[in-house]
């Protein structure tokens, strides 16, 4: 039975509370989890935090609809994201993606497919904010787009 969890909210994503919420999903049949902890970089020093940003209600919707698809496209059984808001300093994690399935395969092209739609069709904005007072929005970046074009045409 495939399970998904979402979470969107102020506090820091840890994979450990992750496991938790996908033990009911995780059975005899379970050989393998993947886990990815994306953390907010200091950009050499010179980044204070990102401030991101969500249009509620749709954001977590979103989240749903890429896990249903990771689970469609990759054989996983279970899946749970959990992506925060708010001020997030650096060296602080941002987002933390845990999915079980029979196989190692599975489960690690489950945790890629979430952050390669994240990155793209979910509705989350970023605006760094830098050691010396400036703030600047985060642009869409190509990268992101070619991933989940890539992601696109192997499904």
């Amino acid at each position: 039975m495939a399970e998904i969890v979402v979470q969107v909210d102020k506090t820091t994503p840890v994979i450990s509370d992750l496991s938790e919420l996908l033990s009911a999903a995780q059975d005899a049949a379970t050989g393998a989890v993947a886990t990815f902890t994306g953390v907010c970089r200091d950009e050499g020093g010179k980044l204070e935090a990102l401030e991101l940003h969500h249009y509620p209600g749709m954001a977590e919707k979103q989240l749903e609809a890429i896990a249903q698809k990771a689970l469609a496209d990759t054989g996983a059984t279970a899946l749970a994201i959990h992506h925060r808001h708010g001020l997030v300093p650096a060296g602080e994690a941002i987002v933390a993606v845990i999915a079980a399935s029979a196989h190692r395969k599975a489960s690690l092209e489950a945790v890629g497919f979430v952050m390669d739609f994240l990155k793209t069709d979910a509705p989350f904005w970023k605006r760094e904010i830098w050691k010396n007072g400036e703030t600047r929005w985060v642009e869409a970046k190509q990268s992101d787009d070619e991933a989940r074009a890539l992601r696109v045409l192997q499904s």
